[in-house]
């Protein structure tokens, strides 16, 4: 951020009085930007047992295979954006069953959450953002060309869950650092 968007002058990147973290303040209108995480919303789409997958059009990881999901909107809730995703990625008219997987992602400042759900009619296509869908198997899941971490951890969990015919909410991070592996941390 350089300018103040309520001022126009020029911001100062430091902590504020009161404050213990370095934000984006104006010094001439005193506005403090605060910069949050996004939330990522999204469905684990299933029909007959399969898990409804779109391959992306989009970069980051143009090409790779995903779940429905993207950046929630102001003026919706989680759900809403979970299902509006799933319909512009993957033209899939879902009934959201719950919400399944809670993953911090704190080196990009986002949290993704995913939830179960079914496809009401099993009709689907590809939405703009998306090359293609396709339902997949358990057995046929892409591991290889699957897009993001967040979206092989909810498959693995649903892959792990489906067995026991039980679904909790899993809550877990994922953490990077420049130049370093993953690092997980479940809870």
């Amino acid at each position: 951020m350089k300018y103040c968007s309520s001022c126009g002058h020029l911001v100062e990147h430091r902590i504020p009085e009161g404050d213990n973290r370095h934000r984006f303040v104006c010094p001439s209108c005193d506005t403090i930007h605060y910069q949050n995480p996004r939330i990522v919303a999204g469905t684990l789409p299933v029909w007959e047992g399969k898990i409804l997958l779109c391959r992306r059009a989009i970069e980051p990881r143009y090409g790779y295979w995903t779940l429905p999901a993207g950046f929630m909107e102001n003026s919706e809730t989680t759900l809403e954006a979970a299902a509006r995703e799933t319909w512009e990625e993957a033209l899939a008219d879902v009934s959201i069953d719950d919400l399944y997987t809670i993953i911090h992602v704190p080196h990009i400042d986002q949290v993704h959450m995913f939830y179960r759900a079914s496809l009401k009619t099993g009709e689907f296509g590809a939405g703009e953002e998306s090359l293609e869908s396709r339902l997949f198997s358990l057995d046929e899941i892409p591991w290889e060309e699957i897009s993001f971490p967040t979206v092989k951890r909810t498959l693995e969990h649903f892959i792990e869950d489906i067995e026991h015919n039980n679904f909790p909410v899993h809550v877990s991070d994922i953490r990077f650092q420049l130049g370093q592996k993953a690092k997980a941390a479940t809870s």
